[in-house]
């Protein structure tokens, strides 16, 4: 979970704008995910304003990833946490790109083509998601 410097309790209820904040994710796009992702429910007070859980907040969090870093569309991402695929990390790019050097250090030259042909197929798989 995101660390946020407010002072408060780790389980504590944040505002939209201290979520924004620590996320570095717009109030609107938190908003708008509200509308896209209906297991993203934050508590509603009088007035409308919207204080989040901590499992909210890892939510945000794991829509974020798959949508900002790992390119999944909307939709993807919504699939892919209702099948449980969202909150069970893939390897990121960075991991993977390491593997593929570690394997290029050892002079396997055919073992880093099948990786990176497996890389890109998971790719290719992503996108037609």
């Amino acid at each position: 979970m995101s660390d946020f410097a407010d002072g408060k309790d780790e389980g504590a209820l944040r505002t939209i704008g201290e979520v924004s904040d620590a996320l570095g994710i717009k109030q609107h796009v938190l908003r708008y995910w509200e509308q896209q992702f209906p297991m993203l429910k934050p508590l509603k007070r009088s007035g409308g304003r919207r204080y989040y859980r901590p499992a909210d907040v890892e939510l945000v969090e794991t829509i974020d990833r798959l949508v900002n870093r790992e390119g999944y569309t909307l939709k993807g991402a919504k699939s892919a946490i209702r099948e449980g695929k969202g909150a069970a990390a893939r390897p990121s790019l960075a991991e993977q790109t390491s593997s593929v050097i570690s394997v290029a250090t050892n002079n396997d030259v055919g073992d880093v083509l099948a990786q990176l042909k497996s890389i890109r197929s998971r790719l290719e798989a992503a996108l037609e998601a």
